[in-house]
């Protein structure tokens, strides 16, 4: 198998595990302050990633390195996780597909300007293209808006497109899984200090859909989702691979029928079918 189809592989895998991670978080909220949240999800992560680091003898990474795996944790482990979290309390669920739409669009603008992928003219179209049609089925779905939910949500996209391409530039020698453990390890003593500043006064009331979803975004969003994502950006090109995250909305809410028995609707199907045509042809132009 090519190292190409290998990348793609892994980065469909890695968008399936992520596609649970915006209605795990809006559970997750329900029971617990974002700001521990992101702390705590950052922290189980991080103590598990420096286990598998420490059982697996890897090496550190090299000190030009370093600067480069903080901006990958202030990316994916703080800031998006914090900023969605917190916009999580202001929007719905069905609102954050906007700007989830957005972010194979900020994956690949970043991948540009820091991976040195040059992808064809003609992928620039298709990516602008998903990404509209993936906008237009949140929009239409007529989720209320809030000014401070969608600066929040639009700031969690564009600091998380920079850790996605600054991750999988790095992973190109690093490896997927080494990157973001070793930006989980980087982060954990503030992570750990800061979920102790804002820890629950009561833990009783706080229901077991709210733990059920710490323990998704904090074992499958913060840790083995980047495993197979971060190596599919290495593989497969930053760009082209940051395409399949058009597909996450939909495979969210295909998730939210099977579980929770939700209506899909043509619109659902029909956007579905134009942003997977997108993706076709965004790989065959990148």
């Amino acid at each position: 198998m090519q190292d190409k189809t290998r990348g793609w592989l892994n980065g469909l895998l890695g968008v399936i595990i992520f596609s649970g991670s915006l209605p795990a978080t809006r559970v997750a909220v329900s029971g617990f302050d974002p700001v521990f949240l992101t702390a705590a999800r950052a922290s189980i992560a991080g103590v598990l990633g420096l286990l598998l680091l420490i059982a697996l003898g890897v090496s550190r990474p090299r000190r030009k390195d370093m600067a480069s795996l903080v901006t990958v944790a202030l990316g994916v482990v703080v800031g998006f996780p914090l900023f969605s979290a917190l916009a999580l309390q202001s929007i719905t669920a069905a609102r954050s597909l906007v700007f989830l739409g957005l972010l194979p669009l900020a994956t690949a603008l970043f991948g540009v300007v820091r991976g040195g992928d040059r992808p064809h003219p003609a992928f620039w179209a298709f990516t602008v293209l998903g990404s509209l049609c993936v906008v237009s089925f949140a929009l239409a779905q007529g989720a209320e808006a809030s000014v401070r939910g969608d600066l929040l949500m639009l700031a969690a996209i564009i600091t998380c497109g920079y850790g996605y391409a600054e991750g999988g530039r790095l992973s190109r020698h690093l490896g997927g899984w080494q990157v973001i453990s070793w930006a989980l390890v980087i982060s954990l003593p503030v992570m750990l200090l800061i979920g102790w500043i804002f820890l629950p006064t009561q833990w009783q009331g706080i229901s077991a859909a709210a733990w059920g979803g710490l323990a998704y975004v904090s074992l499958f969003s913060m840790l083995i989702g980047f495993f197979f994502w971060y190596h599919g950006l290495a593989k497969g090109g930053i760009a082209a691979v940051g395409q399949l995250q058009l597909l996450q909305p939909f495979m969210g809410l295909g998730l939210a029928a099977i579980l929770l028995h939700e209506e899909v609707n043509s619109a659902m199907l029909a956007a579905t079918l134009g942003v997977v045509a997108c993706v076709g042809f965004a790989r065959r132009y990148a």
